[in-house]
């Protein structure tokens, strides 16, 4: 008995299309072959980039909260020093303090009062537009 001869492949009616075909195949599979990397670093990049707003956002918060008991201890030294001063001022300012001051240089009260009139200062037109004086306080 005789081989059964195989039969010829037929003729590919256009070279270009199978051409075409196989390097679509290539590209597809080299692309499959990158897709679950691409994929895992694309998740890890977004977490990555979630994480590092968070860590922004408190570290902005912390130095907010440092300034502002910051700015807490600022009011309360002023409140204690302005109470001092409040109490050095009413101790200068005194009745029995300014009395014995005025004693030690021998002041008393006057005997007679000058009331003095101050003419008021002489009024200088002004024009509307304050354009023009500007202009002829160049010349």
């Amino acid at each position: 008995m005789a081989m059964a001869q195989p039969k010829p492949s037929p003729r590919i009616r256009n070279p270009r299309s199978a051409r075409t075909a196989t390097q679509t195949r290539i590209v597809k599979t080299t692309r499959a072959r990158y897709t679950n990397i691409v994929r895992v670093t694309t998740g890890l990049g977004i977490a990555l980039i979630g994480l590092m707003g968070y860590v922004l956002l408190l570290s902005n918060a912390t130095s907010l909260t440092y300034a502002l008991d910051k700015a807490h201890h600022q009011r309360d030294a002023l409140q204690e020093q302005t109470a001092r001063l409040d109490d050095r001022i009413a101790q200068a300012s005194s009745e029995e303090r300014l009395a014995a001051i005025a004693a030690k240089l021998q002041m008393h009260d006057a005997q007679t009062f000058a009331i003095v009139r101050i003419e008021p200062a002489p009024t200088v037109a002004t024009s509307r537009i304050a354009l023009f004086d500007t202009i002829a306080a160049w010349f």
